[in-house]
């Protein structure tokens, strides 16, 4: 690594988290209902990163840090409307928009990962099974409903994150993909 013109950005945990994540999601979306179980181990994994990217992203490394990179809207917005021009400022961490991305796919996650284990325990199954031995939520379709929309959702949000990670590529002449493998970028 270059020093001055290369800069360590994302920290080991970070780019683990994220394509331990990425597989994750995709077995959890491909298995769906033909592999009940390989499907709940899956999405019992995305909890598991989840926390872990909670507490990381307050006891971290400086740009896993969510005071690195979750803005307000306003600065979102601002940052969306110079990318329209074109004219949007370069980051080392995650732009405005980015970070937005990053707390809107974590919450859709979060709610992905708890509406599929109530549901799941729903049907007797799961470390969630004993809340519905004398509950109201007992069948809990509503649960499945959640957990389908919300998966979906994230899928939709995955789409649009990979459009924004190609379009600042290409924007900034940076490859944001190798960053995320090799955790070094463009000082």
């Amino acid at each position: 690594m270059n020093n001055q013109t290369e800069l360590r950005v994302w920290d080991p945990l970070v780019r683990i988290f994220h394509w331990s994540l990425v597989g994750a999601f995709a077995i959890a979306w491909l298995a769906e209902d033909e592999w009940m179980t390989l499907h709940s181990y899956a999405g019992y994994l995305i909890g598991g990163l989840l926390a872990f990217r909670l507490i990381w992203g307050i006891v971290g490394s400086r740009y896993s840090r969510f005071t690195d990179f979750v803005k307000s809207p306003g600065a979102v917005f601002g940052y969306l409307k110079d990318l329209s021009k074109f004219k949007a400022r370069r980051y080392i961490g995650h732009n405005p928009a980015g970070g937005a991305m990053i707390v809107v796919l974590l919450l859709s996650l979060l709610t992905t990962v708890t509406s599929g284990m109530l549901a799941y325990g729903a049907t007797g199954a799961g470390p969630m099974s004993a809340l519905f031995v004398s509950s109201a939520f007992y069948g809990c379709d509503w649960c499945e409903e959640l957990h389908e929309f919300f998966a979906n959702f994230t899928l939709l949000l995955v789409v649009v994150h990979l459009g924004g990670v190609l379009f600042e590529s290409l924007l900034h002449k940076e490859n944001l993909v190798r960053a995320m493998f090799t955790g070094i970028k463009k000082a």
